[in-house]
């Protein structure tokens, strides 16, 4: 919402009427010469009685507070919506005694924290202080390859030079041995090609700084871990996502737009469960909620009315989505979920079997379909040396339109079912080749396979499977 401001003052301009008129200048519509009546003693009266003879009228029945009994108030039989106050004598008596009753007391309504926290919940200041402990700054440097064009006597010629860019998010203390979580968007870039972070440090509430070293991330999923060199740090302490219901109170706390606003505080409901969101071209189950999340809050914890960490804050809807303007969507991943992810890490450096075909391919639109005179699905491009693929002999120029007998027309739609399955599994793919139809078994391969015993991640998603 915006105001509009008046050019004089930079103040708000007030709407204003040229034809207004003022009620002390008004003619006078009494001709001068009329006789004057004389005051009667009963005018004030009238006057008063007339303004506190209120007439109430309404489509249904009206709760009336009876300021008097029931001989001095009186209700038509004809109509209960009518009610006719007591004499303007008796009121003013009232006033001037100082009986007239006030308004009716106000319920004892129940608060939001009442209604939306758990049996079990602490009060908020206290689940504030026990966490703030555990909840860090992320600081990473990124380099990036920056674009340049320079003039020469050859004329110009397009360069590349380095530059250094710096983010913050927010992380989540797990052990006390110096074990962070937070999100992979925050040390690995995709937006400018920057990759891993060259240097990451986070800082503690108390305002000390320790340099971190990346041990894993996993793009797919949006978790990195990282790794200080401190003991006797304070772990946060986690709940169970399973148990979240949709109303139920969260807290989120972490530092956006940067460490200057550290440690903000904000508070909502669980919006929804289970949210199936599209972030990059990866599709992800997130926990929504109307806590206020921002750019900095990622990787910061999202707490129950217990204050145990049941979400890692990971995302928002843009405040322009389309046409509309949207507000208070923001998404986190539920902890259970980030739990298997965050040991996979630790343990292995990655996130083991996941499936892959091998092939690099694109989708056949119906216009290219009608063009080409081939059937609408995904078009392999080329085949990975030594993948799943390649063993099941699928070539370029194959179009899959269906994996394990449901249609598809789409890489997303392939990869979606595709990743309902796990390395090692067979699933059979239906091919068009040469205007025949074939049906190809194949057995998924481990992703990151050749990632195995390095600290490494999952590659950022592409177009291909």
């Amino acid at each position: 919402m915006s105001e509009f401001y008046s050019e004089q003052n930079g103040t708000p301009a007030p709407y204003s009427d040229n034809n207004s008129y003022s009620y002390y200048d008004a003619p006078s519509a009494e001709p001068e010469n009329k006789p004057k009546k004389p005051k009667s003693s009963h005018t004030v009266l009238k006057v008063l009685a007339f303004a506190l003879s209120l007439v109430i009228v309404g489509a249904g029945s009206v709760q009336v507070y009876k300021f008097f009994d029931d001989s001095k108030i009186q209700v038509t039989e004809e109509d209960e919506s009518v009610v006719v106050p007591a004499p303007a004598k008796e009121i003013a008596a009232a006033v001037k005694e100082g009986t007239l009753p006030s308004s009716p007391p106000a319920q004892n309504l129940p608060s939001l924290f009442d209604i939306a926290a758990r049996t079990d919940a602490k009060q908020l200041p206290d689940i504030v202080d026990e966490i703030m402990p555990s909840v860090v700054g992320v600081s990473s440097t990124f380099e990036i390859n920056e674009p340049y064009t320079t003039w020469g006597w050859g004329g110009f010629q397009s360069e590349t030079r380095k530059r250094q860019a710096v983010g913050t998010g927010t992380g989540i203390v797990m052990t006390d041995d110096g074990y962070i979580v937070t999100n992979a968007h925050v040390v690995y870039d995709e937006e400018y090609n920057a990759g891993e972070a060259v240097d990451v440090y986070v800082l503690f509430s108390d305002q000390s700084k320790h340099d971190a070293k990346i041990i894993a991330y996993d793009t797919e999923t949006d978790i990195a871990v990282l790794k200080i060199d401190a003991t006797g740090l304070t772990p946060a302490t986690f709940g169970n996502s399973d148990e979240l219901r949709v109303g139920e109170l969260v807290i989120a706390v972490g530092n956006p737009l940067g460490f200057d606003l550290f440690g903000s505080v904000t508070s909502g409901i669980v919006s929804a469960l289970n949210r199936q969101i599209a972030i990059n071209e990866k599709h992800m189950t997130l926990i929504q909620t109307d806590a206020a999340i921002n750019s900095g809050n990622s990787g910061g914890p999202l707490l129950n009315s217990c204050g145990q960490v049941i979400g890692i804050n990971s995302a928002k809807m843009s405040s322009s989505y389309g046409s509309a303007s949207v507000e208070g969507l923001g998404f986190a991943i539920p902890i259970n979920e980030a739990k298997n992810i965050v040991d996979e890490l630790i343990y292995n450096g990655y996130v083991t079997g996941r499936p892959q075909i091998g092939i690099s391919g694109e989708d056949v639109s119906e216009s290219y379909s009608a063009y080409r005179g081939i059937p609408m699905g995904v078009i392999v491009r080329a085949v990975s040396e030594g993948s799943a693929a390649e063993e099941a002999g699928i070539k370029p120029g194959d179009v899959i339109i269906a994996i394990e007998n449901e249609a598809i027309t789409t890489m997303d739609e392939l990869n979606t079912i595709k990743n309902k399955y796990k390395a090692g599994d067979t699933i059979t793919l239906k091919i068009s080749r040469d205007g025949a139809d074939i049906d190809v078994r194949i057995t998924l391969q481990d992703a990151n396979a050749d990632k195995a015993g390095k600290k490494s991640s999952t590659e950022p998603a592409e177009s291909d499977d």
